[in-house]
C-alpha cells in the first residue's frame, strides 16, 4: 500500500478541522415512562404521569413524538402545577423541544433555569378560542451557557381557556433544528378580489395576520401549507384593492413556500367543479370553501332570506370564526356572498341573531329605510354581545359603542332578538352559565344599543339546569287557531320549552321536550321578518356531514316549518319540509293504492335516481314492519312498538288515525326523514355509494296497506350538474 504524502495529509487534516462535525445529541426527556420520574411534580395540572394523547374534553392533540407527552390539560383549563427536571450539564449548542398548548409566556411555558435565573423561556401558540393542540418543533441556541449546570421547568399557572401547555422530545443537539422563521412576512398591492392561501390539512397551525397599509386588519389560525397545499382558501381583499398589504405569519419553516405561493386572483382558485363535488349536498347549503357549523342572522330583508353562518375560511376544520353570509329568493337556491363579521380586537364572531329594525329605533336607518342589524357574541375575554348594521343587505358596520352587553360570565353567548310589540321594546335571550347551571337570561332594550336585565328563566324545575346554548324564541299557534298560542324556548339540541311570556319574564309550562330525534343536527334558528301574510315559522340547523377529502366541510339543513299540533300530552312541535322544495322536482313516479305481502314484486324496481324525495302513507295492518331501502340506506317502520329505525337508530313515531305518513329526502351525504306528521325528525349523515341509485319497499310478518307512494328524482339546487 501506498504511503500518504505529505499533502495529502495536510488536505485530510484540514479537512477535518473544517467539516462540520456533531457530537451525538443528548436525549433530556421523552416521557415515554409511566410516570415522570426522575422529574418532580407539583399541583394537579401534569397528572401523575404523562399523557398519551388528548386528555377528557380535550381536542385532538397531534405532533408529538412515541407514545407519551407531557399535557397539563388534566383535569381541565383550570388546574395548575409545575414540572422541574434534575439537574443537568449543558453540552450541545442547543436545546431543542416539541410544545404547543396555549400562550402566556409568564404563566404558561417551558424554562430553562441556570445559576438559580429564567435564561429562556417558550410557550404555546393559541391565545382564543379555536386553534390547535398541536405540537411544533422549537429551540433555543445556548452557545453561552456551555458547560453550566441547568434545569427545566414546565410550569401551569394559567386558568380559564387555552391554560394548559403541551410539551414533548426534549434534547441537547449540534445540529441546528430546522427553523421557524418568526414575524415572516411578505407585501403585496392588493390588485384583484382575492389572495389565494394554501391549506394542507392538519398541518400546525400558524398565526396569519392581513395588515392593511401597516394597520391589523384580522388574524386568523391558518393550517398552511409549507408544499403542496389540499386546497386553496379565498382571502377577499377587494376593500382594500390598490392599497398595500402586508401578510405576517407568526412562525414558519424556514424552506416553507406558504408565503411566496400565495397568489391574486378575482375567481376562486381550482374551482371548476364548484357544487359539482362528489360530496357535495345537492339541495343542501355548504360553503364554497372552509369549514361551516351553527346558522346565524337568519333574516328576511329586502325580499331576500338571508343566512349568516360560521364560518372558518381558511381550514377544514373549526376555528377563526367569521360570520359567513348567503342569500336566497326561495331558500332552496343560495348565492354566496362572503364573509360579512371578521375576528376582531374583542375576538372571533360567535353565533348571533339579526333584525329588520322597522321603526329605526336604532338609528342606524338611512333615507326612511329600515336597517338589517346583526347581533353576536364575540368571544374573546372578555366574552361580550355586539351589533353590526346595514343599510343595504350587503355591507356591514361594527357599531362603534360595543359591547352592547358585557361579560354576565364567560359562559355568555348567542343572542336571539325579537321585537314585543305589546312592550315596545326589544326582547334578547342570551345562555348563560350562571351559577354551575343553564340558563336563558332576557333583556330589553328600546333601540338595540342599551340592553336592561329583565329576567333569568331557569326552567320550570327551581334549581336544575335549563336548556344549553343557542337559544331561540318565538309564539306559534296551537293547531293553527291564531286565539290560542304558546311561546316557545328552543335549544342548540332543538329540546324545548313551551310557556307564557309577559314581555320580560318567560314561564316554561313544560321544558327539555326532545326535539329532533336523528342524529348530526345542531343550533337551529328560526327566520324573523318573515311577512305576516306568510305566516310561516322556518328553521334551519347544522347538519354535521362530514366530507374528507373536500376543500368544504359540514353543510345545513333543508328548511324547516315549525308548528304546534295538539297530544295527548300537550302541544308538540313538529318539523315539516318547506314547500319550495317542490321546485326541485323533475320526474316523478306514482305507485297506486294496493296492498303490500311479504314476496311482493318491488313496487320501486323500476326508479333509479340519486337526489330523492319520497312520500308515503300507509297503514300497517298486520305487517311486523314496513321497510324502505333508499340507496343503501335503511328506513323501517316497527308496526308493533310504533317505532322509526334509520340505520338502525330507533325513535319513537306514533301512528297519526291509524296510518304512518312518511317523508324522505336523500342527497349525497344525508338523510332528512319525516314522520307521524312531523311529530318525527329524523335527519342522518349518511354517503351513499355513487352507484347504488336503487330503492325498494317491502314488508315482513303480515300485510300492510299502502295509500300512497310517490318518488320525486330532484334536481341540483346549484344548477345543472
Amino acid at each position: 500500500m501506498k504511503s500518504p504524502t505529505p499533502s495529502t495529509l495536510i488536505l485530510a487534516i484540514g479537512f477535518l478541522f473544517t467539516s462540520p462535525l456533531h457530537a451525538d445529541d443528548l436525549l433530556i426527556a421523552d416521557f415515554e415512562g409511566e410516570s415522570y420520574a426522575p422529574w418532580t411534580v407539583a399541583g394537579e395540572a401534569f397528572g401523575s404521569g404523562p399523557a398519551h394523547g388528548p386528555l377528557a374534553g380535550q381536542m385532538n392533540v397531534e405532533g408529538f413524538k412515541g407514545k407519551g407527552l407531557v399535557n397539563s390539560f388534566n383535569k381541565g383549563d383550570d388546574s395548575t402545577g409545575s414540572l422541574t427536571s434534575p439537574e443537568f450539564r449543558i453540552e450541545r449548542k442547543f436545546i431543542s423541544f416539541l410544545i404547543g398548548g396555549g400562550m402566556n409566556v409568564e404563566k404558561l411555558a417551558l424554562q430553562l433555569m441556570v445559576d438559580g435565573k429564567v435564561v429562556r423561556k417558550a410557550t404555546g401558540p393559541n391565545l382564543q378560542a379555536g386553534g390547535s393542540e398541536a405540537l411544533q418543533q422549537d429551540a433555543w441556541d445556548v452557545t453561552e451557557f456551555s458547560g453550566k449546570s441547568a434545569t427545566l421547568s414546565i410550569i401551569d399557572e394559567a386558568m380559564g381557556g387555552w391554560g394548559h401547555l403541551n410539551v414533548d422530545h426534549i434534547l441537547q443537539t449540534d445540529a441546528k433544528p430546522k427553523g421557524l422563521l418568526k414575524d415572516a412576512e411578505r407585501q403585496i398591492t392588493a390588485t384583484t378580489r382575492y389572495l389565494h392561501i394554501p391549506i394542507k390539512n392538519g398541518a400546525p397551525k400558524r398565526v396569519l395576520t392581513l395588515m392593511v397599509e401597516g394597520k391589523e386588519v384580522v388574524r386568523n389560525d391558518v393550517e398552511l401549507a409549507d408544499g403542496k397545499p389540499d386546497w386553496w382558501a379565498p382571502m377577499d381583499v377587494s376593500p382594500w384593492k390598490g392599497r398595500a398589504l402586508t401578510l405576517r405569519v407568526d412562525k414558519l419553516q424556514e424552506d416553507s413556500t406558504a408565503l411566496s405561493s400565495i397568489e391574486q386572483g378575482d375567481a376562486l382558485k381550482e374551482a371548476g367543479d364548484l357544487y359539482r363535488e362528489p360530496l357535495r349536498g345537492q339541495f343542501h347549503f355548504s360553503p364554497q370553501r372552509g369549514w361551516n357549523n351553527d346558522p346565524n342572522g337568519m333574516v328576511f330583508y329586502n325580499g331576500e332570506y338571508h343566512l349568516f353562518f360560521q364560518h372558518n375560511p381558511y381550514g377544514w376544520g373549526w376555528g377563526n370564526m367569521h360570520w359567513g353570509h348567503a342569500v336566497s329568493k326561495d331558500m332552496v337556491h343560495w348565492e354566496e356572498l362572503g364573509d360579512k363579521l371578521l375576528p376582531d380586537t374583542m375576538g372571533p364572531m360567535f353565533s348571533g341573531s339579526a333584525v329588520v329594525d322597522w321603526k329605526n329605533t336604532s338609528g342606524f336607518g338611512k333615507d326612511g329605510k329600515p336597517p338589517l342589524v346583526l347581533i353576536y357574541t364575540a368571544a374573546g375575554n372578555p366574552t361580550v354581545q355586539g351589533i353590526a348594521y346595514s343599510n343595504d343587505g350587503r355591507t356591514f358596520t361594527k357599531y362603534e359603542g360595543n359591547p352592547v352587553i358585557k361579560q354576565v360570565t364567560g359562559g355568555n353567548r348567542d343572542p336571539k332578538v325579537m321585537w314585543s310589540e305589546p312592550t315596545k321594546k326589544w326582547v334578547l335571550v342570551l345562555y348563560v352559565e350562571w351559577e354551575k347551571k343553564h340558563t336563558i337570561h332576557f333583556f330589553t332594550s328600546p333601540n338595540l344599543r342599551e340592553w336592561t336585565l329583565a329576567s333569568i328563566t331557569e326552567g320550570d324545575a327551581p334549581g336544575k339546569s335549563f336548556l344549553f346554548e343557542c337559544p331561540d324564541f318565538f309564539e306559534l299557534p296551537v293547531d293553527g287557531d291564531a286565539t290560542k298560542k304558546k311561546w316557545v324556548l328552543t335549544a342548540a339540541n332543538t329540546e324545548y320549552a313551551i310557556g307564557t311570556f309577559d314581555g320580560t319574564r318567560f314561564t316554561p309550562e313544560q321544558s327539555k321536550l326532545p326535539g329532533h330525534r336523528g342524529r348530526g343536527f345542531y343550533a337551529p334558528q328560526t327566520f324573523s321578518d318573515i311577512p305576516e301574510k306568510d305566516g310561516r315559522r322556518i328553521q334551519i340547523g347544522w347538519f354535521q356531514t362530514e366530507t374528507k377529502g373536500m376543500p368544504f366541510n359540514q353543510a345545513m339543513t333543508v328548511p324547516l316549518e315549525l308548528r304546534l299540533i295538539s297530544t295527548a300530552d300537550g302541544p308538540r312541535m313538529t318539523f315539516t319540509p318547506v314547500k319550495e322544495l317542490e321546485s326541485l322536482r323533475t320526474k316523478s313516479h306514482h305507485t297506486a293504492a294496493a296492498p303490500l305481502k311479504p314476496g311482493d314484486a318491488n313496487p320501486l324496481a323500476n326508479v333509479k335516481a340519486e337526489l330523492i324525495e319520497l312520500r308515503a302513507e300507509f297503514e300497517p295492518g298486520d305487517a311486523r314492519e314496513v321497510v324502505f331501502n333508499i340507496r343503501g340506506a335503511t328506513i323501517t317502520y316497527d308496526a308493533q312498538k310504533q317505532e322509526l329505525a334509520v340505520n338502525d337508530h330507533r325513535v319513537p313515531a306514533p301512528l297519526r288515525e291509524g296510518k304512518q305518513r312518511l317523508t324522505i329526502y336523500c342527497d349525497r351525504t344525508g338523510l332528512e326523514v319525516f314522520a307521524s306528521d312531523g311529530l318525527c325528525y329524523v335527519p342522518m349523515p349518511f354517503q351513499p355509494q355513487a352507484e347504488n341509485l336503487t330503492l325498494s319497499v317491502s314488508v315482513t310478518g303480515g300485510t300492510a296497506k299502502l295509500s300512497s307512494l310517490d318518488v320525486h328524482e330532484l334536481r341540483s339546487a346549484w344548477g345543472k350538474n
